[in-house]
């Protein structure tokens, strides 16, 4: 999970979609389907990055060991790996 220096804005990203998520209510409640889209694209995009973000510590801090020497190649796969994600979110 994330580490204690990432942790406050991690949480404050958490608390941006909360709005964004209200936001969506509000369209909702207002019968604004322009409004709704909108608020929904931007809670997704977000959701994504904290996704992305997450997913590429978890693999530069525990799936390949920092207190090791990384090779160039291990380096490289987990380079790729978020570079996919990244592109599939």
């Amino acid at each position: 999970m994330a580490h204690a220096q990432d942790k406050p804005r991690l949480l404050n990203r958490i608390r941006r979609m909360r709005g964004q998520l209200d936001a969506v209510a509000a369209g909702i409640e207002r019968d604004d389907c322009t409004a709704t889209l909108q608020a929904l694209v931007s809670c997704r995009g977000a959701l994504n990055s904290l996704v992305v973000e997450i997913f590429a510590d978890h693999v530069t801090h525990h799936v390949v060991d920092p207190k090791r020497r990384q090779t160039t190649e291990q380096a490289s796969a987990a380079r790729e790996m978020i570079d996919l994600l990244r592109a599939c979110l």
